[in-house]
């Protein structure tokens, strides 16, 4: 009997094994491959296409990116640079190549939007010029949008990015306000954030006056960064339909893309917190007094708001963008477009898995830390979908840090690094951003952030 009872727990104990390393595999299987977790930015775009091509390159930059987004509005509008519209054709050229890449994009990653959803939220803003396209009777399918848009049932911000004027926007609040509770108001308001590009119009500088609560960035430093016309022809416009759709450069290279590159969940910030500094720039929260325009805007249209004012680029400018490196932002792109015309994922790049002390999300992580002490950090866990090896660098990113000294990081291009918090650091913070990088072919990247306060 004694015997028995052995071998029956003896199996049993083999059962248990097997089962533990079973479930161990599958475990382990799936924290490879499941989908990294993050926050998709809402974004509405206003563009004045046909004033310049470069509104239709970075609208090609962002539809091969458009898994990254919850895109909720592609609105065709006005600026001081094309003061008039009447349909949406270049827009709709772009969404039927969009279509066309379609099936291959989604083969690359999840989250792409269905070409049939671009196309219902295609429509037009405000078809005149300016403040004089707001008001009674001026409501336009851009701007219906825009409120619903903000009225939905979600708690994430609307950031709405102006690539060319900002009166589609304005027409939005200047209908909430006339039509709701100023509870009601206050509560459409906290909800929107405004990226504006250059400034094309007067209507920024009215919102910035009447409405002075409303989140609301004008980037003046949107140049310098974009890749070179040879890398272009290259690696963009010989890559199927949505390459064709990338015309040539007339002035400069993509002037829009900073909007909704700021927003890109990269893991290097949080859009909210426009200081820390991203692929869109950076930018201070000490509003700045009379941001002007562009030079189309005539002066006295802006100066009739004196004083207004805006959140506005930082004093690195655009070599807040330029720090992060060409080869990331824009082999981000050839990646994508890779991507647009190939039907097999093994015929392509992806981005490695960036895990920064076992938290596998693209947020941004706040630990503490005493003077004089150190602070481990790990990336172990960091992983690349295609098998390719990945490299680490540990950095100090100073200019959002309020510690202003150096600060030195062990074995920063290693998995595993230490930061030595200086002794009089004390009531500081310390930005370190982990950045990691494949050897594939091109080279991708990925990023976290820590902030390091020091009690």
């Amino acid at each position: 009997m004694l015997r028995k009872k052995i071998k029956y727990l003896f199996i049993l104990l083999i059962v248990f094994s097997i089962t533990v390393s079973c479930k161990s595999i599958v475990e382990k299987e799936q924290s490879s491959t499941s989908e990294v977790s993050y926050i998709k930015p809402r974004i509405i775009n206003t563009t004045d296409l046909g004033a310049d091509p470069d509104d239709e390159q970075s609208m090609v930059r962002q539809l091969v990116s458009a898994n990254e987004f919850d895109i909720e509005g592609l609105i065709v509008a006005t600026g001081c640079w094309k003061k008039s519209q009447n349909n949406t054709d270049m827009l709709d050229k772009l969404v039927e190549a969009y279509s066309q890449a379609y099936p291959n994009l989604k083969i690359h990653a999840d989250g792409y939007p269905s070409p049939e959803h671009l196309r219902s939220i295609s429509v037009m803003g405000q078809d005149e010029y300016g403040m004089a396209d707001v008001g009674s009777g001026k409501d336009s399918p851009g701007s219906e949008l825009i409120i619903q848009a903000v009225d939905k049932d979600d708690p994430r911000p609307v950031w709405v990015m102006g690539w060319g004027g900002m009166n589609t926007v304005a027409q939005a609040i200047w209908k909430v306000q006339e039509t709701r509770s100023p509870a009601e108001f206050e509560k459409f308001l906290g909800k929107l954030r405004l990226f504006d590009i250059l400034g094309q119009g007067d209507s920024g500088a009215w919102i910035a006056k009447n409405f002075p609560e409303v989140f609301y960035i004008r980037a003046t430093e949107v140049y310098g960064w974009a890749p070179s016309d040879e890398y272009i022809d290259k690696h963009i416009q010989s890559h199927g339909p949505l390459g064709a759709a990338y015309p040539d450069r007339k002035y400069a290279t993509e002037g829009d893309t900073p909007a909704f590159m700021h927003v890109y969940p990269t893991g290097l910030n949080d859009p909210e917190q426009i200081e820390q500094g991203g692929w869109g720039g950076r930018f201070s929260f000490a509003k700045k007094e009379g941001i002007r325009s562009m030079s189309c805007v005539e002066k006295e249209n802006e100066t009739k708001y004196d004083p207004y004012y805006m959140y506005g680029n930082t004093a690195e400018g655009s070599e807040a963008i330029k720090r992060w490196r060409s080869e990331a932002y824009n082999n981000d792109f050839a990646a994508r477009m890779d991507w647009s015309i190939t039907e097999d994922y093994s015929d392509a790049n992806h981005h490695p898995v960036a895990v920064l002390n076992g938290d596998q999300t693209r947020q941004v992580l706040k630990i503490k830390a005493a003077p004089g002490s150190t602070v481990a950090l790990s990336a172990a866990g960091s992983s690349d979908p295609d098998g390719n090896a990945i490299s680490y660098s540990w950095s100090f990113y100073d200019e959002p840090s309020s510690y202003d000294g150096p600060v030195k990081i062990q074995n920063s291009s290693s998995h595993s690094a230490t930061v030595e918090i200086p002794e009089d650091a004390g009531n500081k913070s310390i930005h370190v951003i982990l950045e990691v990088h494949d050897d594939g072919e091109p080279n991708l990247y990925a990023y976290r952030r820590v902030i390091i306060s020091v009690n």
